[in-house]
Parts: structure tokens; C-alpha cells; sequence
């Protein structure tokens, strides 16, 4: 028997063993997220305050009413970005790439402020729809700018068309920012990345979007896997590259979007989970995106539960947290590859 072939099943099991052990930091992440915070709450307290909820008890009041929507949120906003950013590294072949590539961020920013400036919305519930359209248009622009020409799509003319459109929406933003003091204090809380001050009701009609989104881009992992090998390799061995780029696309669309739309614009989980990911498994991204998923979730969680602790009886925002954490282990992933490399 080849060696090949008995690396593929060892390479399987591990990496069904990891998405079991994620999960399981997942699970005891959500638990700390429904304990934790600026009152300690037992564990049999939550489980009462879950199974049957009593809304004149303070603690339950706390749980249901707080600490699960932030919980659930934090899940699925943090799941959504790890997943679209291992898409994104690996449709553009770029392993610095993150959800921003596309002017997600910055296409949500823009709808944003137009509902703020236009429509008077004050509230992260009204922000939820036009930060996801915001967001899904700035990503289709970029995809119809990257794929223009008769070389169709490429990794550097997406990245280059992302690049731009995220300049000239951010300048646009900067000017209403600067021009509308009003705007500018509705605008920041959302901006900064918050897990606080959003229902369920802000996260539940996304969460469909968000769950279809992680499905498609499972389905098209082993098409990453191939474009992995450079477009006009993937084409000769009788891969459609245009299919996966587009499929992937969509998936993108629907998971920046959506996390976007109820979290507001957190950076570093889409890029700082697959990196720590493929490090534990490879660069089959069957698994990067199977892992990263639940790892992405636990993270996104840990750091709003941080963000409660180290500044009680204030709080310290989630996307704060995670630019703060993520920063140094970042450098330390790149200068662990660098010195693999050599």
C-alpha cells in the first residue's frame, strides 16, 4: 500500500477529530458567554433561565435578554467571517486575503450611512438590511470589475478590484463622517464591532443566510482544493474554474453580509482562523472551513467575554478585542512559516 494512500484516511481522521475538539471549545465558550460577565451567573441558574425562563427572576432576566443574544451572534457572526475568509484565501490564492478583500466592510459602511444621513435609523435592528445589501453590492461589483476582459476572472484583478472600490468607498465615508457630527456618533458604536445592544430578533432572520452560506462553501471546498494547483492546471485536469470562483463568491456575499450586518465590521477572524487552522491541518480546505467554522465562533465569543472581564463593570467592545489578540498571533503564525519555509 502507497504511502499516499494511507496518508489520505490519518489526514481524514485528524481532521475529523479536530472539528469534534472545536466544537468542544465552541460548546464550553458558549457556556463561559452565558455564565460570564459583569454579575456571575451559575451554570444551574443558566440552564433554569433556558428550560423555563422567568422574567421577574434578575438572573434569567440577564440571560435571556443579554447574555444569549450576544451569545448566539457572536456565534454566528464569528463562524461566518472565519469561513469567508478561508474562501477567500483560497479563491484568490492569497494567503493575507480576508473578507474586506471584496469592500464587504466598506460597502456595508457606505449603506450604512446612507440609512443614517436619508432615513433617520438609529438602531442596529434598521442597520441589518441595508449593512447586508451594502455589503453584497460591493462584493458583486468587485467580482463583475474582476471578471471584465477576455482572461476572465484572476486572483490579482479581484484583489486589485477590491482594492479600489474599498478606497473610494471609504473616502466616501470619511467625507459624511467628517461633514455630519449626527452620523458620526450613530455610526461609530456600529463601526467599533459589537456583540451588545442587538436582539435576536436583529440576528435570527439572518441566521438562514449565514447557515446556507457555510453549507455552500463546504460543498465547494474540493474545488478549492484544486484551483489550489493555479487556474490553467485546475482547467486541464477538467475543473470549472468560473463555476467555483462564482459559487464561492456567493457564499462570501452571503456570510460577510450577513456577520457584517448584525456584528458591525470585526476584522482579524477572517483572516487569523485560517491561518491558525491550516497550521493544524494542512491546505486541504475541506477542513480548513470544517474547523474553522466552530473555531471561529469560540473566538469571536472568548473575545467578548474578555472584553467584560478585564474592564468590570464596564465593557471593552468584541471587535476590539479581537484586533488586540489577533495582531501578535498573526505575526507569529507568518514568522513561524517563514522559518519552515527556510
Amino acid at each position: 500500500m502507497s504511502e499516499a494512500v494511507v496518508a489520505a484516511p490519518t489526514r481524514g481522521v485528524r481532521g475529523a477529530a479536530l472539528v469534534i475538539a472545536a466544537l468542544a471549545v465552541l460548546v464550553a465558550t458558549v457556556v463561559l458567554s452565558l455564565m460570564i460577565g459583569a454579575r456571575p451567573i451559575s451554570p444551574s441558574v443558566v440552564i433554569e433561565a433556558l428550560a423555563r425562563p422567568d422574567l421577574d427572576v434578575n438572573d434569567h432576566l440577564v440571560v435571556v435578554t443579554q447574555r444569549l443574544p450576544r451569545t448566539v451572534i457572536g456565534v454566528l457572526a464569528g463562524a461566518a467571517l472565519a469561513v469567508a475568509g478561508g474562501l477567500m484565501q483560497g479563491l484568490t490564492r492569497n494567503p493575507l486575503a480576508d473578507p474586506g478583500l471584496l469592500g464587504v466592510n466598506a460597502g456595508a459602511s457606505v449603506a450604512v450611512l446612507i440609512a443614517i444621513t436619508t432615513l433617520g435609523v438609529t438602531q442596529p435592528a434598521g442597520f441589518v438590511w441595508f449593512a447586508f445589501a451594502g455589503a453584497a453590492c460591493a462584493a458583486v461589483l468587485v467580482y463583475a470589475i474582476g471578471t471584465a476582459g477576455r482572461d476572465g476572472a484572476s486572483p490579482a484583478k479581484l484583489a486589485l478590484a477590491g482594492a479600489a472600490l474599498t478606497a473610494g468607498l471609504t473616502s466616501i465615508s470619511m467625507f459624511v463622517l467628517t461633514t455630519d457630527q449626527a452620523a458620526l456618533n450613530t455610526y461609530r458604536f456600529w463601526s467599533v464591532g459589537s456583540l451588545t445592544g442587538r436582539g435576536l430578533e436583529v440576528a435570527l432572520p439572518l441566521a438562514p443566510v449565514i447557515l446556507a452560506g457555510i453549507a455552500i462553501a463546504l460543498v465547494s471546498s474540493p474545488g478549492l482544493n484544486v484551483m489550489a494547483l493555479g487556474d490553467d492546471t485546475a482547467r486541464g485536469l477538467g475543473h470549472s474554474v468560473g463555476r467555483t470562483r462564482a459559487v464561492g463568491i456567493v457564499a462570501v456575499v452571503m456570510l460577510c453580509g450577513a456577520a457584517t450586518a448584525i456584528a458591525g465590521p470585526i476584522v482579524f477572524v477572517g483572516l487569523l482562523v485560517p491561518h491558525a487552522v491550516r497550521a493544524l491541518v494542512g491546505g486541504d480546505y475541506r477542513w480548513i472551513l470544517a474547523v474553522g467554522a466552530p473555531l471561529g465562533a469560540a473566538l469571536l465569543l472568548s473575545a467578548d467575554v474578555i472584553g467584560r472581564v478585564i474592564a468590570a463593570p464596564a465593557e471593552i467592545e468584541a471587535g476590539m478585542i479581537v484586533a488586540f489578540l489577533g495582531a501578535p498571533v498573526l505575526i507569529a503564525l507568518v514568522l513561524r512559516r517563514r522559518t519552515a519555509a527556510l
